[in-house]
């Protein structure tokens, strides 16, 4: 029985939040950054739109292809960290591209690169997570990764650099976090941890596999409609609250820093509910708070009371770990993990992260600036649907569900 605090379990879950968050900070460099990029390499809403919709596909397709490859070939920790090594020095190639062509192929490279992190970082802490604490250290990944850094600490660090130093030196501090990472990943990660669970006649990249489990089926729509209700509002929010709502800069600054923090407390919170109570009811729950957030955004605007309407209701991020990597990684055999969240990752991305955004902008031009909220809240309410469809995969609620079964007979 795992006792303590300085136990491996801990270790491998504190090294890939780490990991992660650090993934998450390179990625979303560019987006703190562009004000400072567009004007030295004169890119134009075009070239913008490409350097973030590709480095999303690329993503997508590693996502899945690499991880099914490393699961495949017993080779997840040698991908893990030459993936770690590679986004982390495609950072610094963003910072010394003097062309959106030079800038393009980094940031393709760099997705191809980050696409397999994810998914193998969060196999690795399943596979030492104790039953009753898998989604909560799930979450904590989720946590440290898009909520602390990608949300809250980049904005802050990355700008301060790029007023003080230039942009170019905040993408070269940025890769070299990972770089560190990369070398204690590859000296602090047991082989027991990475080891794959296929044998040599598993090793085909087939989604046939997959697909024959229920929750994978309905577990993609899920996810992408997780990932739709989250893309459909970030990019155009801090937009809306200053040219549709009226809200100053300083006040739509602390508006998103408030989101973050939500982002980050039901990151932990969320997940760690659900291994009391059980995936699907907590899914289900927050889940339904995500379809009154676009109204707490647009109906309460100027109310005392629309920020801690926006941070209860922004809870839902909290399920954002839970529908990419623990349901997937709990309804399918040892050997199919890292490919089922590698699946479900790629394909969310590609809808909720490159679709959905792409939908929302066009009618957030062409019908009310406020679309992208509604198309937000439709995709809160089809995930519900596709919700009622998920077996409930939690060890400890299972379990109870058994011996409730064996009392009865």
């Amino acid at each position: 029985m795992k006792k303590g605090f300085f136990t491996y379990e801990n270790g491998i879950v504190l090294l890939m939040a780490l990991t992660f968050g650090c993934l998450f900070f390179d990625r979303l460099a560019l987006n703190f950054l562009m004000p400072y990029v567009a004007k030295d390499l004169q890119l134009n809403n075009t070239q913008i739109g490409l350097l973030a919709g590709a480095l999303s596909l690329a993503w997508a397709f590693s996502s899945f292809f690499s991880t099914a490859w490393a699961e495949g070939n017993n080779r997840k920790k040698l991908v893990f960290v030459v993936a770690v090594f590679v986004f982390s020095v495609c950072s610094f190639g963003s910072g010394l591209a003097v062309s959106f062509v030079a800038l393009l192929l980094a940031r393709l490279v760099m997705g191809f690169a980050e696409g397999p992190v994810i998914p193998l970082a969060q196999n690795f802490v399943e596979r030492e997570s104790s039953p009753n604490r898998l989604g909560l250290n799930a979450g904590i990944l989720q946590a440290f990764g898009s909520a602390l850094f990608g949300s809250i600490l980049a904005p802050v660090v990355l700008v301060q650099i790029a007023e003080n130093m230039g942009w170019r030196n905040a993408f070269f501090v940025a890769g070299i976090p990972g770089l560190v990472l990369g070398l204690l990943a590859w000296r602090l990660v047991k082989k027991s941890t990475a080891e794959s669970a296929a044998s040599p006649e598993k090793s085909a990249i087939s989604l046939s596999d997959l697909w024959q489990y229920s929750n994978i089926r309905w577990g993609i729509p899920v996810a992408c409609c997780v990932f739709g209700w989250w893309f459909a509002t970030l990019p155009f929010l801090a937009n809306y609250l200053v040219n549709t709502q009226g809200m100053s800069a300083d006040d739509m600054g602390k508006t998103m820093g408030l989101l973050g923090v939500s982002g980050l407390v039901s990151s932990i919170i969320v997940p760690g509910l659900s291994d009391r109570i059980g995936r699907k009811k907590v899914l289900i729950g927050f889940m339904s708070l995500g379809v009154i957030y676009p109204f707490a955004v647009h109906f309460l605007a100027g109310a005392a009371f629309q920020l801690p309407a926006m941070f209860l209701t922004y809870f839902t991020m909290g399920i954002l770990p839970l529908v990419a990597a623990v349901v997937p990684s709990e309804s399918v055999p040892n050997h199919l993990k890292a490919k089922a969240i590698g699946l479900i990752t790629a394909v969310a991305e590609i809808v909720g992260g490159v679709l959905v955004p792409a939908v929302s902008g066009i009618l957030s031009d062409t019908v009310t600036p406020a679309a992208f909220l509604w198309v937000s809240s439709v995709m809160a309410a089809l995930g519900l649907f596709f919700m009622l469809k998920l077996q409930e995969t939690a060890p400890v609620i299972r379990k109870a569900d058994r011996q409730g079964s064996a009392l009865v007979v």
